[in-house]
């Protein structure tokens, strides 16, 4: 190969928008550098800026890029100082929308992962500030980027930073906002859809079926969201696939349906068989999931003894001081009532409430009320009036 370029110099600068164009139409620098007859490492130096295309070299580089050559010099004369930091790129990105690149956007969701990441630990009134923030990022840079992977990976980046607003929302509210919940999942249903990804739509579909499930309480729409989150994860997440069949069959107890319970726990317990580490889902699932959804499906069918069996099970699984730890201890208490037995359902009471003093989980909380609600008729004991000053704790500011 030949290789090309005039007057070397050590500026420091870099021509970003050379790059990005390069990248959005999927070249690579090896393979700019085999059409147009030259060394990588001269692709190398024109993109930063330390050295020029030479003459002849410049249609052919134009028509690499599918710009015109006059287009091609305006790329060649923006050159600017590289951002110290990712968070740099991402200001810089801010300022100037149509210059937005894949690194920056790397950094974004990034950024969104790591909030999504201290969720089940965190209480969400802490995070939805900064989820927020960078969700109206992601849509605002969305506006001005370029056809092409730019625009793609930022449609990735707000199917997840919406997906997680949506927990986020529904959770600082104690699970009473359903409609800007709701919205927040269709918006990352769609933008999943534009990025052609099929993770980030079931996981979506998924947590709209949550609200479906405990928040308006419409167990045939909660039906119909998981059949589309299987149908659309089953060929790329058996972790989402089952999950999906989980909160089927929880709809399905809610309808008293035991046969349909039955098997879609079953197809569940099938999908979970088959999860590997390459599942891209992987991060969502753990060893508890199936016997708390079993316990969940148990507690709505009234066997309250075949509910904590699995919910201990559950309890024994699940990882200390987690969101989801609250809800296995309040099902456990709501279980252990309906069993009558007292001293067991208010110490698994008191473990609840020292969850959800730390995560502030709506789910739990929500369960721990409801236990409250169940214990009425024991009330003059000295045990449960204990257990209720503690949660009426809860509710002061």
């Amino acid at each position: 190969m030949r290789s090309g370029g005039s007057g070397r110099r050590a500026s420091g600068l870099r021509r970003y928008r050379l790059a990005q164009r390069r990248k959005a139409i999927g070249l690579s620098q090896e393979h700019l550098a085999e059409v147009l007859g030259v060394d990588r490492s001269t692709i190398v130096r024109w993109e930063r800026a330390e050295t020029d295309p030479q003459p002849w070299h410049r249609p052919h580089l134009a028509t690499a890029l599918k710009v015109s050559v006059e287009e091609l010099a305006d790329l060649l004369a923006d050159t600017r100082q590289p951002p110290a930091t990712p968070g740099g790129r991402l200001d810089y990105a801010l300022r100037q929308p149509g210059r937005v690149d894949l690194i920056t956007v790397a950094y974004l969701r990034e950024r969104v992962r790591h909030l999504d990441e201290r969720y089940d630990q965190t209480p969400s009134t802490l995070l939805l500030a900064e989820a927020a923030q960078l969700h109206g990022q992601a849509v605002f840079l969305r506006q001005y980027a370029d056809a092409g992977s730019v625009q793609r990976e930022l449609a990735a980046a707000i199917a997840e930073s919406a997906t997680l607003m949506g927990q986020l929302v529904w959770d600082a509210t104690q699970r009473h906002d359903h409609a800007a919940s709701a919205a927040y999942f269709d918006q990352a249903i769609n933008a999943a859809k534009e990025a052609r990804d099929p993770v980030a739509e079931a996981n979506a579909l998924l947590r709209k079926s949550y609200l479906a499930l405990y928040g308006t309480k419409r167990p045939t729409a909660a039906i119909a969201l998981t059949a589309n989150a299987t149908e659309v994860s089953r060929r790329t997440s058996p972790v989402l696939a089952g999950l999906a069949q989980l909160h089927r069959a929880e709809a399905h107890a809610m309808l008293g349906q035991i046969r349909d319970c039955a098997e879609a726990l079953g197809v569940a317990e099938d999908s979970f068989a088959s999860v590997g580490p390459q599942d891209p889902a992987s991060v969502l699932y753990c060893p508890s999931h199936h016997a708390r959804l079993a316990g969940s499906c148990w507690l709505s069918l009234n066997r309250s003894a075949d509910a904590i069996t699995a919910l201990e099970k559950a309890h024994q699984l699940v990882a200390a001081r987690r969101k989801s730890t609250a809800v296995v201890l309040g099902n456990l208490t709501l279980a252990n009532i309906r069993h009558r037995d007292l001293d067991t359902a208010i110490s698994y009471l008191h473990q609840a409430i020292s969850v959800i003093e730390r995560t502030r989980a709506g789910g739990g909380l929500n369960l721990a009320f409801a236990a409250a609600r169940e214990l009425r008729p024991w009330s003059d004991r000295p045990a449960v009036q204990d257990v209720n000053e503690r949660l009426l704790t809860l509710m002061t500011p």
